[in-house]
């Protein structure tokens, strides 16, 4: 009995549209690119009701002490450990928290290493070698939802019984059906065909964006649309963290910026001891009170009497 041929993956197809772009004018082709990529957004919105599923759980979990991580290969790989890396300076975490996996290791952030998205077996030592548990997340991005290296990592860990997420660009593919959740961003044929780090690589950093902002927004890692947890590494986040002390307290920037010195570039210490009056060590406790919840330790600073 002769088999059905396999259907073409929609990311691998070619566009009818693109076939002739070689002998286009720079700004026709810029345009057909430009047309093609105002897509993915809807293509996202579509999935959001499967995003906003994964992240419940990812927060959740996160809440409890575990762990985000990302495992990709090829452009996805590269994307997992960008979205990690911006973790740490934009919302105060451990490294360790959030962290991204990459078919190849280090070394093919910046160079491809021939088969490694094919190698399954890589992709499950990834997981163990992490030692992953029940209160981590394992979030596996795979345009094509094939990627061996990447659904293997991602049925390990569903099997040491952490919560799993998979991440395409294509429908009804092992990786959705190895996760938890699916999420599957369809945007169609790229203007240069199988060319996957075009739309599909711009849907997966959107959805990356919601993964990690919104767990950290749930885990209380910000307040209001502050970043209160920013690391004020350098001149320019110095000046952010202040604007950011000066807005929540309703202090004026210079009080800000001693509040926030006092506190040792702490946002959410600077903004308690305006708040309440406190010093350093005192704003201190009084968050580590509340979990380090500045919410919940301004309302209770609102809420004291005054002496």
């Amino acid at each position: 009995m002769t088999r059905p041929p396999a259907v073409l993956a929609t990311t691998e197809q070619s566009d009818p549209r693109y076939r002739r772009i070689d002998r286009l004018p720079t700004e026709e082709i810029a345009r057909l690119m430009n047309a093609a990529d105002s897509t993915v957004p809807g293509a996202v919105a579509r999935a959001v009701p499967a995003i906003s599923a994964a992240i419940e759980d990812i927060a959740a979990r996160m809440r409890d002490g575990g762990r985000l991580l990302y495992v990709g290969a090829g452009t996805s790989g590269r994307l997992a450990v960008l979205d990690a890396s911006e973790c740490p300076p934009t919302f105060g975490t451990d490294p360790e928290v959030v962290r991204g996996i990459i078919a190849g290791g280090e070394g093919a952030l910046t160079r491809s290493v021939e088969g490694a998205e094919d190698d399954a077996e890589a992709g499950a030592a990834s997981i163990r070698e992490q030692r992953v548990g029940p209160l981590d997340s394992v979030v596996g991005i795979s345009a094509s939802g094939r990627a061996p290296f990447v659904v293997a990592a991602v049925a390990q860990a569903r099997r040491l019984g952490a919560l799993t997420v998979g991440l395409s660009c294509n429908g009804g593919v092992p990786l959705s059906e190895a996760a938890d959740h699916a999420i599957e961003v369809i945007v169609g044929p790229e203007v240069v065909t199988g060319s996957t780090r075009l739309k599909a690589g711009t849907a997966q950093k959107l959805v990356l964006n919601m993964i990690s902002t919104i767990s950290m927004i749930k885990c209380g890692r910000t307040f209001g649309n502050y970043m209160i947890e920013v690391s004020a590494s350098n001149a320019k986040l110095v000046d952010r963290a202040a604007r950011i002390v000066a807005d929540i307290s309703g202090a004026d920037v210079a009080e800000a910026r001693r509040a926030l010195a006092a506190a040792g570039h702490e946002v959410k210490t600077a903004v308690v001891m305006i708040a309440r009056g406190l010093d350093a060590d005192e704003a201190r406790l009084l968050l580590a009170a509340f979990d380090g919840r500045l919410d919940n330790a301004l309302d209770a600073a609102a809420a004291a009497p005054t002496a």
